[in-house]
């Protein structure tokens, strides 16, 4: 997911803190005996901040109310590895960041982009996969991308203070961005017709795809090249636990498992 955020002050961090949801139903795992050569975090507890709104990353299955998604199987497996029990906890978007600052969470899990500019506030892991941005629209949507920036009347909307946002505004310049409170929001607005077209990026919208079956469909590729990757508090000793992990999810093959489980890659 390609959010945004700044620097903000601790009044402002603090109001958004005591602003955040609940704690989801999700099964935790984890605890016991390290995997041999990876750290061992001793069965500690972390909690892990999550939307719940950005399919496949995480969402509730509205057929069994269940927390589900890349995130939950993935940090469930990190956990297994490395002896920790994740504790997940919903969280609007607004307030993720400030709290991460105010160590509110130790670990975001929500499809973030490593870009130079948040590396200097937060800490990222290794990336776990690498997407890009694309424009979602209507199935039968005859108009592609170009086509898109050339109508004047043409409404494109995406998820406030995400770098979806920024992209849609440096992409169609003459016009007003829709900017939604999620993602879930802005494809409601493209399905009733309110708008025309959702930037978001490419393994969100096949998600969003999957749970509207047959209406949704891809208008055109923007970006191609975006790493994504977990975020912890500056200074978290589970950086290191997280990437050594990842490394070894990746060297025997579960994190392509995974990523192809849930659309990250083909």
């Amino acid at each position: 997911m390609k959010k945004l955020f700044g620097l903000t002050s601790l009044a402002v961090i603090a109001m958004l803190v005591l602003a955040a949801c609940g704690g989801t139903t999700a099964p935790a795992t984890g605890g016991g005996q390290a995997m041999e050569g990876l750290p061992d975090l001793g069965g500690r507890t972390i909690t892990v901040a999550v939307e719940n709104a950005y399919p496949p990353f995480n969402s509730i299955d509205e057929a069994t109310g269940e927390a589900v998604g890349w995130d939950y199987d993935t940090v469930n497996e990190i956990c297994k590895r490395v002896n920790c029990v994740p504790e997940y906890k919903e969280a609007a978007w607004d307030g993720i960041f400030p709290a991460m600052q105010a160590g509110e969470y130790d670990v975001l899990a929500d499809g973030v982009t490593f870009t130079a500019e948040r590396d200097e506030i937060v800490d990222f892991s290794v990336p776990y996969v690498v997407v890009g941005q694309v424009l979602l629209v209507r199935a039968g949507e005859t108009r592609d991308l170009e086509a898109m920036k050339a109508d004047a009347d043409a409404r494109v909307g995406t998820q406030i203070g995400t770098t979806n946002e920024i992209v849609a505004k440096e992409t169609f310049t003459d016009k007003e961005i829709q900017s939604f409170e999620d993602f879930g929001a802005a494809v409601l607005a493209l399905l009733s017709g309110d708008i025309d077209a959702v930037v978001v990026d490419n393994v969100s919208a096949s998600g969003f795809m999957a749970e509207n079956e047959g209406q949704l469909a891809i208008g055109g590729q923007i970006t191609s090249d975006e790493e994504l990757a977990f975020v912890f508090p500056p200074g978290s000793d589970l950086k290191a636990a997280f990437d050594a992990a990842l490394e070894s999810m990746k060297a025997d093959g579960t994190l392509a498992e995974l990523n192809k489980k849930w659309g990250l890659s083909d």
